[in-house]
């Protein structure tokens, strides 16, 4: 038998585990975390690291400021104008290779009033 929540709602399940209390989906699946915005200074900082990728460069955008979705969304431009891959998660976008004078640009071109190159 699965306990429920005096709501009405689905408090746990052998199958997912725990659910979320606000949207009732299974916490890996939530969709209350993924609306919400990460805070953030209104400075976008682009960085080049290579740390934890066995010595390939990406490109790594922080700062945005923006939910997943839209991070998503900003992340697809920047991908086709690049033409290269790349992800989005945490609320950093990660691009493969230095294209930091390129994201700079189309992130100005966006809409982005402070954007700066940071780190090496």
């Amino acid at each position: 038998m699965k306990p429920v929540n005096p709501n009405g709602g689905l408090v746990y399940s052998t199958e997912t585990g725990r659910m979320c209390p606000g949207c009732r989906l299974p916490i890996a699946q939530c969709a209350c975390k993924k609306a919400v915005a990460p805070a953030t200074d209104g400075v976008v900082r682009l960085f080049f690291e290579t740390k934890g990728r066995g010595g390939k460069g990406v490109t790594v955008v922080r700062g945005l400021g923006l939910a997943e979705p839209e991070l998503a969304a900003l992340g697809k431009k920047l991908k086709a104008a690049c033409g290269v891959g790349g992800t989005a998660k945490d609320g950093v976008f990660e691009l493969q290779g230095d294209h930091r004078d390129r994201v700079l640009a189309l992130l100005q071109a966006q809409g982005f009033k402070s954007v700066k190159k940071a780190g090496g």
